[in-house]
């Protein structure tokens, strides 16, 4: 296999299913990763969440398949399974040994043409207070845990479709009803919503056989309409200060960015490796290490497929300031803009960035995902050379254009300090 430019097969069944084939016979494993394309962005406010609950509501039976045996058929085979959801897309995927292959494709037609018929309210008040709990844990009960929400509720306007969080708000998840599910179900989750993908130990032609077997009578109910852009500028800083449980005050810094392959997309991704990526980085280095005055700090690009955000977060040490912290982290952006990177750091980090990326797709679940995204976001499932050219081709003076371009701009700067539940906001966001 040249993973770099791989041979596939792409086609549409009748019912406007998409269909992306990749064998592999290394080993006697496939898998099996359909993309659906609805995520958080596809909801509306008052509905929030639906797109998450669905990554839990589909693991609760079918038709043909009681409640929790999806789980089990595929553990019992000795397989994996799981799903995820995003502001752009909800996923799930299977990988078994290769003989199982026609037991994952029932399972996961059944649920695609025959939830309905198996959904009950008992179903739905279990899952609804599993995500209630969920909530709670990850989000209103977890240090720290409610900066991503307080952070794109302000970041974007209240009509954006990326300003409330994946897993809803509370209150949206406590008055889910049957309706809404039956809805969102017949709406999102049909055949020519959805992208599949095979890859691994298969035969070709008995492979279509079963695709066509199980996906094609799978009727098709209406034609899905995507989220667009809204206006996302901010006019002015927004200051946030939220006083939480922690022991340690906490500073994210998140500015407007490029969304997913477009033209700074790789050289943001590049600079936040250099600024937090390894313990060499600028960030981590400046600090952590040489002044002490940080905990940590990390910076990451979020692309999605309407835009997208860079983020720098840093965690304080007892008695530093945080605003010592932003200091140094704009004083850096500024450097870097100024006076560029070493060529060192440049080809350490892409570097870095390839062999990781390439290693990663050595897992045929994470390759059957990466075709699926590609085909997402690209409508080009082999784009594993465009994909990494990109970062082959990010300069000294594109990483300065791009700070330039977004770190020149308003941001939201959000401060996590110990004790009590308030909020305070200081700026405007529209």
């Amino acid at each position: 296999m040249d993973l770099l430019n791989i041979d596939y097969e792409k086609y549409n069944l009748k019912n406007g299913l998409e269909v992306i084939l990749f064998q592999d016979s290394n080993l006697p494993l496939v898998a099996s990763n359909i993309w659906y394309k609805v995520g958080s962005a596809n909801e509306r406010k008052g509905k929030t969440g639906l797109a998450h609950l669905f990554e839990h509501m589909m693991f609760q039976g079918s038709e043909n398949v009681p409640k929790e045996m999806h789980f089990k058929y595929i553990q019992e085979a000795g397989g994996s399974l799981n799903g995820s959801t995003s502001f752009d897309r909800t996923n799930y995927y299977e990988k078994v040994p290769s003989n199982y292959l026609e037991l994952i494709l029932w399972l996961e037609s059944d649920r695609m043409g025959y939830f309905i018929p198996a959904l009950t309210q008992e179903k739905l008040d279990n899952q609804r207070s599993v995500v209630k709990n969920e909530r709670l844990e990850r989000y209103d009960n977890q240090p720290y845990g409610l900066a991503w929400e307080l952070i794109i509720s302000n970041l974007y306007s209240s009509e954006h479709p990326y300003s409330w969080p994946t897993i809803g708000f509370i209150q949206d998840i406590l008055n889910y009803n049957l309706e809404d599910v039956t809805e969102f179900f017949k709406t999102y989750y049909s055949p020519s919503n959805a992208s599949l993908v095979i890859a691994g130990d298969f035969d070709n032609s008995k492979t279509k056989d079963l695709i066509e077997k199980y996906f094609g009578n799978i009727s098709t109910d209406k034609k899905v309409s995507q989220p667009t852009k809204n206006n996302s500028e901010l006019k002015n800083n927004i200051f946030l200060s939220h006083k939480d449980n922690v022991q340690l005050e906490r500073i994210y810094l998140t500015w407007h960015s490029d969304k997913a392959y477009s033209e700074y997309d790789a050289s943001l991704d590049v600079l936040s490796d250099i600024l937090s990526g390894s313990k060499s980085s600028r960030l981590y280095k400046n600090l952590v290490f040489e002044k002490e005055i940080a905990q940590d700090v990390t910076a990451y690009q979020f692309s999605g497929k309407l835009t997208g955000f860079f983020t720098i977060i840093a965690t304080a040490k007892p008695g530093v300031k945080l605003e010592i912290l932003k200091e140094e982290i704009l004083k850096e952006l500024n450097n870097i803009r100024s006076n560029g990177v070493t060529e060192k750091e440049l080809i350490k980090s892409k570097n870095g960035i390839k062999s990781g990326f390439i290693y990663s797709m050595q897992n045929l679940d994470s390759l059957a995902d990466q075709i699926n995204s590609y085909n997402f976001f690209l409508g080009e499932p082999n784009s594993f050379n465009f994909d990494l050219k990109r970062f082959e081709e990010v300069t000294n003076e594109k990483l300065k254009s791009a700070i330039e371009k977004y770190f020149s701009k308003p941001f939201v700067e959000l401060q996590i300090i110990p004790k009590s539940d308030s909020i305070i906001k200081e700026g405007n966001n529209l």
